[in-house]
């Protein structure tokens, strides 16, 4: 049995205990400060381009007329099943998913990468909304396993822009987060391609990682970037702007202050937003319901340095008068652009 498994074996055995015991919380904080989170408004304007936040980095876009979605990931297994077991993809979990954000019908679902926390639910989320599953071609293989028609599939080119209604959608190849530790940098980056339809349930780490994207989006009323991972590819987004940047800060503060430093050079310092709107710092265990928590006090030894995190992006609050920095309520519409 290998490192990473091993490691998340013991943790589910720690967690029994930590249960049976009650001496520590299950979850931690999440790394963002509560005073930074958004308020839903009483009305929409008609036209306006909003967002919706399930947790980790599914956003839901709409500008009134075209409506996608970026991941759609809604199911939530237990530490078990992540560690030994099989994981797929919870129809029921998709459909109340979906309905807590208010949508039915999508243009398209856009995993950032293949990761089981970003991609495992896409084809659920395409089959029940009549959405096209767009990303890698490793993302084509979970829909294509999930019995998604070809039809329903559409493999992005990188730098190439693709339209979603009154959206230019441009995937751009970068790198995922490195892990600290070598050998779960390489048991979850190694070998990044899945090259056939992968059918589920499967391992974990059978969802490889594929091609890790940052997608720059562009409509008449402005434009943002996602970055799902808070990994970076030097000087890529030279030639991208952005007012609005949604940043994946999961497992920033394992890294050294010097990578963080690189990391917001790379993706703010680059695109020069107005307004930095943190991702996926949430657990990727706990229910949907309610609000955000961090990982698991255990899970937390893997996954350290929630409180660099939210140092780090204080800091940078404090050094960016120019950028309002704000975090979004589950599922509630948030106007990005009126």
């Amino acid at each position: 049995m290998n490192k990473g498994v091993l490691a998340v074996t013991a943790v589910a055995v720690c967690v029994f205990l930590v249960l049976v015991v009650g001496r520590y919380p299950f979850y931690t904080a999440v790394p963002v400060d509560p005073d930074w989170e958004v308020k839903a408004p009483a009305t929409i304007p008609p036209g306006a381009v909003t967002v919706r936040f399930t947790g980790t980095t599914t956003l839901l876009f709409s500008d009134g007329t075209t409506e996608w979605m970026v991941d759609g990931w809604f199911s939530r297994h237990g530490l078990w099943q992540l560690g030994v077991g099989k994981i797929g993809p919870d129809s029921a979990a998709v459909s109340a998913g979906l309905a807590a954000n208010e949508v039915d019908k999508l243009a398209a679902v856009i995993p950032v990468h293949s990761h089981f926390d970003h991609a495992m639910d896409a084809p659920e989320v395409a089959r029940q909304t009549g959405a096209i599953l767009m990303g890698s071609e490793s993302t084509a293989n979970i829909g294509r396993g999930w019995g998604l028609p070809e039809a329903q599939i559409r493999v992005l080119e990188n730098r190439a822009p693709v339209a979603i209604g009154a959206f230019t959608l441009t995937a751009i190849e970068s790198q995922h987060f490195q892990f600290p530790d070598p050998e779960i940098r390489a048991q979850a980056l190694a070998n990044p391609s899945i090259e056939a339809p992968l059918v589920p349930p499967v391992k974990m780490l059978d969802y490889r990682v594929g091609k890790p994207y940052v997608f720059h989006v562009q409509h008449p009323k402005g434009s943002f970037a996602i970055f799902g991972s808070a990994g970076f590819e030097p000087g890529a987004l030279q030639d991208y702007a952005a007012d609005v940047v949604f940043l994946g800060v999961g497992g920033l503060g394992s890294q050294t202050a010097q990578y963080r430093e690189n990391y917001w050079r790379e993706s703010v310092g680059a695109m020069q937003p107005t307004r930095v709107i943190p991702v996926h710092y949430d657990s990727l265990t706990a229910t949907l319901q309610g609000p955000f928590v961090g990982q698991s006090a255990i899970l937390s030894v893997l996954s350290s340095g929630a409180d660099n995190t939210l140092h780090f992006l204080r800091s940078k609050a404090e050094e960016n008068a120019a950028i309002s920095l704000s975090t979004l309520p589950r599922y509630k519409e948030i106007v990005l652009f009126e």
